[in-house]
C-alpha cells in the first residue's frame, strides 16, 4: 500500500455543542485533497482529538471519510490506544468500515517495555488484513518504541510504515536496517526535509492544513533533485513548522491549526476539555504567523 508522500492528520470539525459537525467535516476532506493536496488522510489521530471521541465518533468518521473521499485520497483511521483489545477491536471496525489502513501509537500511561510494546502492535497487526503504520511519539506517551522494536516489527508482513517522532538519529537507523517496503514518515513538520535527506518517505502533517500545496512543492522539488529549491521552500514553511506548536509558547496540538483554519474560512469549531481554544495572545500570534 502506498500512502504517498504527504499525509494530512486531520482535525475533527465540531459545532458549537462541540458534536461532530459533519458539513464542516465534508467541506474540510474537500479541502485538504484538492486544496492542499494530500495524499493521505489519517481520520481519528491525536490531532483528531481522539483521547475525547467515542468509539461510536470514531467508527462514524471512518464510515464518512471513506465514502466522501471517494476514493481521491487514502484514509487512515487512528485506532491505537494503551489497550490492546479496545485498539483490535476498533481495528476491525475500522476494516469494516473500508478504511486503507491504520495508524497505531505507542500505548501511553501504562509504561510498557519494548517486549510489550512488541507484543501490543503483533496482537493488533494479526487480528486484521489491513497495512498497520506505526506511530512513535514519546513527547505524548512517555515511553517509545526504539529502533530495534520497530525493525522487528517491521517484519511482520502486514506493518508498512512507522510515523517517527523522535530523533533524526533514530529515523536513520530505522531506514538504515528497514526490510524492502518498510517506509518511514516524519511526525515533526519541521523535520519533513531532514526525514527525505536521509531516505524517508514523507511526512504526516498538522502544518498541511495550512501550508499543504507548499509542503508537496518540497517534497517534489527534493525527490527531484532540486535541493536548493526545496531548501527554499522548507525555509519558507519552517516558522509556520514550528508556530503551530509554539505561538508563542507551546500550546497542546490541535488548538493552533484549528484557529489557523478558522482565518483559512474553514470553520471547523473549537476543542473539546480539557483542552482550551487559543486565547488572545496566542490567536494574535497565529494571525501574524499566516500574514
Amino acid at each position: 500500500m502506498n500512502f504517498g508522500q504527504l499525509i494530512t492528520a486531520m482535525v475533527t470539525p465540531f459545532d458549537e455543542n462541540l458534536s461532530i459537525d459533519w458539513d464542516a467535516t465534508g467541506r474540510l476532506i474537500d479541502y485538504l485533497i484538492e486544496e492542499q493536496q494530500s495524499d493521505a488522510l489519517v481520520v481519528s489521530g491525536t490531532t483528531g482529538e481522539s483521547p475525547t471521541l467515542t468509539d461510536d465518533e470514531k467508527i462514524a468518521l471512518f464510515r464518512f471519510a471513506v465514502k466522501h473521499a471517494a476514493g481521491r485520497c487514502k484514509i487512515i483511521a487512528g485506532t491505537g490506544s494503551n489497550d490492546t483489545a479496545h485498539s483490535v477491536h476498533l481495528t476491525k471496525a475500522a476494516e469494516e468500515a473500508g478504511v486503507d489502513g491504520v495508524l497505531l501509537v505507542v500505548p501511553y500511561y501504562n509504561k510498557p517495555s519494548q517486549e510489550g510494546l512488541y507484543r501490543h502492535f503483533q496482537t493488533v497487526a494479526e487480528s486484521t488484513s489491513l497495512p498497520v503504520i506505526l506511530y512513535n511519539v514519546p513527547s505524548r506517551t512517555v515511553t517509545g518504541l526504539s529502533a530495534a522494536t520497530t525493525l522487528r516489527l517491521a517484519q511482520i508482513p502486514n506493518v508498512v510504515a512507522t510515523k517517527e517522532c523522535a530523533s533524526l538519529e533514530q529515523m536513520t537507523e530505522i531506514i538504515k536496517d528497514a526490510p524492502d517496503g518498510f517506509v518511514l514518515y516524519s511526525g515533526d513538520d519541521a523535520l519533513t526535509l531532514p526525514c527525505l535527506a536521509v531516505g524517508g518517505q514523507g511526512i504526516v502533517s498538522v502544518a498541511s492544513h495550512v501550508i499543504g500545496g507548499r509542503m508537496k512543492r518540497m517534497i517534489e522539488s527534493f525527490k527531484a533533485g532540486r535541493v536548493s529549491e526545496a531548501a527554499q521552500l522548507n525555509a519558507e514553511c519552517f516558522p509556520v513548522f514550528k508556530g503551530l506548536f509554539n505561538c508563542p509558547h507551546p500550546v497542546p496540538n490541535p488548538v493552533p491549526v484549528k484557529y489557523a483554519l478558522s482565518l483559512r474560512g474553514l470553520s471547523v469549531g473549537g476543542v473539546r476539555l480539557p483542552l482550551v481554544e487559543a486565547d488572545e495572545q496566542e490567536a494574535a500570534f497565529i494571525r501574524k504567523l499566516l500574514g
